[in-house]
């Protein structure tokens, strides 16, 4: 084995690794965090609505994108990895670890703007009194409202377009490739709008479950991995819709 196939074969390793690294550290400080241990911020947060400051936004979202790390990044790493080796592949190969994580980057950059929404909206409901200190839904009409709206979500045209291209790839590089080292930060940040463009609403399902429940993070994390990566995915996630629409459908009148 030459010099380069060892490099590129490293190259191959590293991203890996990478990948699986940021996902062990974002649900270790998930872990943590639901436990109240060890975890910056947590002490803030726990205060009552009337004391969110500037301080208590930046730990909550910084809360929100190191979730967001751990709940997209799996179903991300194929993209990402297939992306690698395409760039393997060229003659001669680029630098492959700089254009992937230029390429993770632009897709991270998508959620932490998410996150600063979820921010927003979780200081908004706590503002209205719509959410306890343990950061839970605590209107049924509201939590009905956000079942239907994500159940109604999984059966709509823009939902299934989205998902597509998560789910496939391959296409998705082929249609979306960009030159450079700013093509790669592109190709992330367009990947990532597509993301949030399929899994939007499924998020806004923290709110009901409870944004510090570790089971339920876990629990739509898996089915984020179900829709996007099984062949069967899209069916599973349009009967889930349809459970959701009846599931806040009977929330609303209880």
């Amino acid at each position: 084995m030459n010099l380069t196939e060892t490099i590129l074969r490293n190259d191959r390793r590293v991203v890996l690794a990478a990948l699986v690294s940021l996902v062990t550290v974002a649900w270790s400080y998930l872990w943590f965090m639901a436990r109240g241990m060890n975890s910056p911020g947590m002490s803030l947060m726990m205060t009552a609505p009337e004391a969110w400051t500037a301080q208590v936004a930046l730990a909550v979202f910084l809360m929100w994108a190191i979730m967001m790390v751990g709940m997209m990044l799996p179903s991300a790493a194929p993209m990402i990895l297939l992306y690698a080796a395409i760039l393997r592949q060229r003659k001669p190969p680029p630098p492959v670890l700089t254009y992937a994580t230029l390429f993770l980057l632009g897709y991270l950059a998508t959620w932490c703007l998410f996150s600063g929404v979820a921010t927003a909206l979780q200081w908004w409901l706590s503002d209205l009194k719509l959410m306890s200190p343990m950061m839970v839904g605590t209107s049924k009409i509201l939590n009905g409202i956000i079942l239907i709206t994500a159940g109604i979500y999984q059966w709509l045209p823009l939902k299934a377009a989205c998902l597509q291209h998560c789910r496939s790839p391959a296409h998705y590089l082929a249609e979306h490739k960009r030159p450079g080292l700013s093509g790669a930060f592109v190709m992330g940040l367009h990947h990532g709008i597509y993301c949030i463009g399929c899994c939007w609403s499924l998020m806004l399902l923290l709110f009901i479950g409870g944004v510090m429940n570790l089971l339920w993070i876990a629990l739509l994390a898996g089915f984020v991995l179900i829709e996007k990566l099984l062949p069967w995915g899209q069916n599973i996630g349009r009967f889930t819709g349809a459970v959701m629409v009846g599931a806040g459908a009977v929330l609303i009148t209880l």
